[in-house]
């Protein structure tokens, strides 16, 4: 069996063997104190931290069976902090995070299930949550919802509902993020649930399926970013794509990307090359021109982007460097993307015979007319596809984001 067919295989026994989700979910658990930090201690000896490490440990495998991606932040009886705890949270590029505590009252009769989460609704001005916590409210209430109703089902403890908090976990993170209160140590009939292996279990299993009948937004890490319409429209228009369920809209972006984006766009076999007055076929490399050659040597046939770079060759959009690279996971420019795109839009013209659109004149002051890319920014500006940093400023030579290039092709699809 080749390769590709066993990847294949796979792929499709991964779906059929892990329905919840196309692809794995990231989930950071988060066992409760520890170390020199114990938490509650309850009416029968039982240690906080040691329940929440076990119920902890029993989610984990729970979720790992249904197809997710778990990180735990401890991963023993050490201590954390608590900022430590987002710090590693926010490090993961996961898609959700949930915090699992016993809890005490000082009246020793409370008991039941509560899970809490940042509800910016109820903002508290000495515990100010992050600006990104603030816009995750509704994502991280669906979650503590989903949690709770399976936790109760599971387990049948008593319904305390959900509870907007201030808690350190749960408004200081980057992702939908909840603190779940399993049972209260110090009330006779909930610790004696607590001391119990099999209900444990059972408050495990009700914590992952809550877990698995959520579902993430698409693109965490989008949420709150100012290009996350222009993302959301490109992707469910198939022209972009993310990583797992994370787009990574700060990223530059690679040459790679750059062409198998437009090559989604433009449809590279569809194309006729663009000629410059008298015949003569111009190619480059964004903004810089060397010798064609056969092969490059970093770009290997096994080099994910090797086809559609050999595309583009054929159309004679680009060429490589003289020390015969082509540099595809290297970053590209605002100036580059510009006169790729428009010479792009060029070949599209000549194969739908659309009337060319004048250029606009010069308007940003880094961009003189006299720049090789000047023609093509202020072509793409005039069209409304393009826009500067600021009202005067392009900066032709910095590297684009993933970001931008959502919100450049969503400006190209609306005009």
């Amino acid at each position: 069996m080749t390769l590709l067919r066993r990847l294949i295989l796979l792929s499709l026994l991964l779906t059929f063997a892990f329905p919840y989700q196309a692809f794995a979910y990231k989930v950071v658990l988060d066992a409760g104190h520890g170390g020199s930090d114990p938490g509650a201690t309850g009416i029968n000896g039982l240690r906080e931290k040691d329940v929440n490490w076990d119920i902890t440990q029993k989610v984990r495998d729970e979720l790992i069976a249904k197809g997710y991606e778990v990180v735990l932040t401890r991963t023993d009886d050490s201590y954390w902090s608590l900022a430590q705890r987002v710090e590693f949270t926010n490090a993961q590029k996961a898609d959700l995070f949930v915090s699992i505590h016993a809890n005490s009252h000082p009246d020793g009769k409370t008991k039941g299930t509560m899970v809490l989460y940042y509800d910016n609704d109820y903002p508290q001005e000495d515990y100010p949550a992050s600006e990104t916590m603030k816009k995750l409210t509704p994502y991280s209430k669906d979650l503590a919802q989903h949690v709770l109703d399976s936790l109760l089902a599971a387990a049948g403890t008593k319904n305390l509902g959900l509870i907007p908090s201030a808690v350190y976990v749960a408004r200081m993170g980057t992702i939908p993020s909840i603190l779940v209160e399993t049972a209260f140590l110090n009330q006779a009939s909930d610790a004696a649930l607590l001391a119990s292996d099999s209900v444990r279990s059972k408050m495990a299993a009700g914590i992952a399926d809550g877990i698995a009948a959520y579902t993430p937004p698409l693109f965490t890490d989008s949420l709150g970013h100012w290009a996350r319409e222009a993302i959301l429209r490109m992707k469910n228009k198939g022209i972009i794509e993310g990583i797992a369920n994370r787009y990574e809209p700060e990223r530059a972006l690679t040459r790679a990307e750059f062409l198998t984006l437009m090559d989604r766009v433009f449809t590279f076999n569809q194309l006729k090359s663009v000629c410059e007055p008298g015949g003569t076929v111009t190619s480059i490399v964004y903004g810089f021109q060397a010798p064609a050659e056969q092969s490059y040597k970093d770009l290997p046939s096994s080099h994910w982007a090797s086809p559609v770079f050999a595309k583009a060759k054929n159309l004679n959009l680009l060429q490589g460097y003289s020390d015969g690279t082509i540099r595809p996971d290297q970053s590209i420019t605002r100036g580059e993307v510009a006169f790729l795109f428009d010479r792009l839009l060029q070949m599209a013209s000549i194969t739908t015979n659309s009337p060319p659109v004048a250029a606009a004149s010069a308007s940003f002051n880094d961009v003189p007319e006299t720049l090789w890319s000047a023609k093509a920014i202020y072509a793409l500006k005039n069209k409304g596809i393009i826009d500067g940093i600021t009202d005067t400023a392009f900066k032709p030579s910095q590297s684009i984001t993933r970001g931008e290039i959502a919100a450049m092709l969503n400006r190209y699809y609306q005009g």
